[in-house]
């Protein structure tokens, strides 16, 4: 491998890598907020009003971050990788297209809608808003996988004077590895935010601060944490099914299995001896047989069916694959005591607990980065599985030296930004949500007339609420006679009657 191509490959692992500690984070938070927005709109109540404002700013600048580190890797592809480019352009043209023209101005628009239009639209459309900004972020996510899914699957298309040229792009889509790729990532975001919030509102019960809204914060984090984390092994289970299918020396790298054979081990952890091509690792019988075929004598691909040329680094990816694992496993079982806590209603004077929740959001985040690891390394020596070397994707016109002038000024371009971003986030977290004071009942009356005010607008249209406003000052009048009404020719104290049981209103 030439110095151009590792230093390439050096600068787009850094690149994606450090855009990618800012998607789990806001797509995750996205969750947070609609579900916060939901409250709301359910209570109307000030603290939960404060509460889908504090999400919003974090999500906004996760959000922003994110763009601005992502926009780079778009430029990569025609700078570092000019044949990968002209040999994928027929097939990611569409995709790409999609996910910046459709799902990044829906995001973009609604964000706008959620962070300066909040008193101008009605409670619903806010809502809806919420809600589209979420499905955006995640519809983005899907059509960057149907992407990345393709150099791993590719199909729907043939090869023509050295470019890959469509012809099925449905097939193109929806390739083998999508749904269990796109599923398993996006519930690994759900992981994240959920740890982010629990983190958050760890550090406000420790610090008796902002406590109703903690609280809340925590449990709502449990509950998505919790369902996230425990589904995700299932879901790693089935995308491993995909794997063992259609990458066959991949997963055999994953478990240093190198000879093709029944009855294959499931190492928990050690290493690999490559020398002896063998791991050497606490291992449990037949286990990966088993989970994959149901059987022992489930038959797995060893990686010596290829030659040595064509299969992947194997101790990095045994080690990567065994720590996303672990991390998974220790990440279920926070949540899980988290749900304990809470039922037997210990879970805010747990101050061990929380302090574990307030240091464990980074855990998820590794996790992610460690799961991406293992399924691009593992992809290797391919940029796109079957066709196309990496050694042979780079830009030939590009120099060793130049992709290290960039590959330097990016990183301190990214470490700033995140400093940045850092300190408005923790300038966020440390003004907290800002609940209005409590209404007098005046102003209190004011803000449930303009409540209701839009809620018949929403169901009787713009007649709502002048039929609302007629009945105010038809009671108002009646209140205005000083509480006299007409009898007869003149006019008499209204004493109530035995048959009204007391004054009338």
């Amino acid at each position: 491998m030439t110095t151009a191509v590792l230093l390439s490959r050096v600068q787009f692992a850094f690149t994606i890598g450090y855009h990618f500690l800012y998607v789990p984070i806001s797509l995750g938070l996205g969750l947070i907020l609609v579900l916060a927005a939901r409250r709301y709109r359910r209570s109307g109540m000030e603290l939960d009003r404060a509460a889908a404002d504090f999400w919003t700013k974090l999500f906004a600048a996760t959000f922003a971050v994110g763009v601005a580190s992502g926009l780079t890797m778009e430029f990569a592809f025609g700078t570092n990788w000019a044949t990968y480019s002209r040999f994928v352009g027929n097939i990611f043209g569409a995709p790409l297209a999609v996910e910046g023209l459709f799902s990044f101005f829906i995001e973009s628009t609604f964000l706008g809608i959620v962070l300066f239009g909040k008193r101008k639209v009605s409670t619903r459309m806010y809502y809806v808003s919420t809600w589209l900004v979420f499905g955006a972020a995640a519809f983005s996510a899907f059509w960057i996988l149907v992407a990345n899914s393709w150099m791993h699957t590719p199909a729907g298309y043939t090869v023509e004077g050295g470019r890959a040229v469509l012809t099925n792009i449905w097939a193109a889509i929806f390739t083998k590895s999508l749904a269990p790729r796109f599923v398993h990532t996006l519930n690994a975001t759900f992981i994240t935010g959920s740890f982010v919030a629990a983190a958050i509102a760890a550090h406000y019960l420790l610090k008796r601060k902002h406590q109703d809204f903690a609280k809340r914060a925590l449990t709502t984090a449990l509950i998505v944490g919790v369902l996230s984390s425990v589904a995700q092994p299932f879901i790693g289970h089935w995308h491993a099914i995909e794997v063992e299918a259609d990458q066959p020396i991949k997963l055999a790298a994953w478990e240093a299995i190198y000879e093709t054979q029944s009855h294959a081990p499931l190492s928990i952890y050690g290493w690999v001896d490559e020398t002896g091509q063998r791991p050497v690792s606490i291992a449990i019988p037949d286990g990966l047989s088993l989970l994959l075929g149901l059987h022992p004598g489930k038959v797995i691909q060893g990686l010596n069916s290829v030659p040595a040329s064509d299969r992947p680094p194997v101790q990095v990816l045994f080690q990567t694959w065994h720590l996303m694992i672990g991390v998974g496993i220790l990440l279920a079982l926070i949540m899980l005591g988290g749900i304990y806590l809470l039922m037997r209603k210990r879970l805010e004077y747990s101050l061990g607990y929380l302090k574990l929740l307030k240091y464990a959001m980074p855990l998820p985040i590794l996790a992610s980065i460690l799961g991406w690891m293992t399924t691009e390394i593992g992809r290797q020596p391919w940029i796109v599985q079957g066709e196309l070397r990496t050694a042979d994707a780079v830009s030939s016109t590009v120099s060793a030296g130049e992709v290290a002038t960039t590959l330097s000024i990016f990183v301190v371009i990214y470490t700033v930004l995140f400093f940045v971003w850092l300190r408005v986030v923790r300038a966020i977290v440390r003004h907290g949500p800002e609940v209005a004071p409590e209404a007098g009942p005046a102003e209190e009356g004011e803000r449930l007339l303009a409540s209701l005010r839009l809620k018949l607008t929403s169901v009787l249209g713009p007649s709502g609420p002048r039929r609302l406003d007629q009945i105010i000052k038809s009671r108002k009048g009646g209140d205005v006679s000083g509480g006299y009404h007409e009898s007869g020719a003149g006019h008499s104290p209204d004493r109530g009657h035995a048959s009204d049981g007391g004054a009338r209103p």
